[in-house]
């Protein structure tokens, strides 16, 4: 018999994720966004001692998959809090990791301003019932748009898209930049790639900075292998520019940034290719 974890998957997050693709394949780019979904099951609202606007609050709002406050797709698999559990973890799960003891692994058990997600603790195979239908579906579909790419292109370049808020929450006041681009200190993908993208950007006026905060995460760093020729750099897009972080409402500034973020895409489509090919040919 199915549980309610599975029937709630099944009634409200099916299909998981939605792949967006054009007509042909025409850049080697495939464009990732895990944390932007808005579809939050009633089954987990109701676990939650969080309403929805709060929860929304660890929410990539408008960059669109599904939300990471149910789970996140950029962690390990098995990237478990043991606070979160009714009972022991199996020794196969990761329950050490920086991103754990934070609150913030494979499902969360805080959301972004620290607030406890759950009234009481979870049963394992309710995370790994979300493991198994959104997490592996979810890689299983990247990674084979990845491989596609690099097919038809030699080489494939991963744009893992999140947001930020617009201030660091531990130290008020400080404002972050406009940008953070990862690249895991240089590791995840081409340094050429990652200056064009900075200097891409600093032409539209925009202001950004590498890899602090935020370096990449999982994604960043398990699929860029830039010795294999893919490339994977993580964009951070500080939510200030383009909506209000306490309704979380569009503000005028989304049309001024979806604009330059159209124009900063069609510039990656027509220089990044040439870019790595005259690096490649070098070699």
């Amino acid at each position: 018999m199915a549980s309610a974890e599975e029937h709630a998957i099944q009634d409200e997050l099916t299909p998981p994720f939605e792949v967006r693709e054009p007509l042909s394949s025409l850049t080697p780019f495939v464009f990732c966004s895990p944390h932007s979904g808005r579809i939050y099951p009633r089954h987990f609202l109701a676990s939650s001692r969080l309403d929805a606007t709060a929860l929304r609050r660890s929410e990539d709002c408008y960059v669109d998959e599904f939300p990471r406050a149910y789970i996140d797709a950029n962690r390990e698999p098995y990237e478990l809090d043991p606070e979160l559990f009714s009972e022991p973890l199996p020794d196969w799960a990761n329950a050490r990791s920086v991103r754990v003891a934070g609150g913030l692994g494979t499902i969360a058990r805080i959301v972004a301003d620290g607030e406890e997600i759950y009234q009481e603790p979870l049963a394992l195979q309710d995370a790994l019932t979300r493991i198994e239908l959104l997490y592996k579906p979810f890689h299983a579909a990247l990674r084979s748009l990845i491989e596609r790419a690099q097919r038809n292109f030699g080489y494939a370049i991963l744009i893992d898209c999140h947001s930020m808020p617009s201030a660091h929450m531990a130290h008020a006041g400080i404002q972050r930049p406009d940008f953070v681009i990862g690249d895991r200190f240089g590791t995840s993908c081409d340094l050429r790639l990652t200056k064009f993208i900075r200097s891409v950007l600093t032409d539209l006026g925009y202001e950004a900075q590498l890899n602090r905060p935020y370096a990449g995460g999982y994604i960043t760093e398990h699929y860029g292998r830039p010795l294999r020729n893919v490339h994977a750099i993580q964009l951070e897009i500080n939510r200030g520019l383009y909506m209000n972080e306490k309704t979380l409402e569009k503000t005028p500034r989304f049309i001024a940034l979806e604009r330059d973020l159209l124009l900063f895409a069609k510039q990656l489509f027509a220089e990044v290719p040439a870019l790595l090919e005259r690096r490649s040919a070098a070699e």
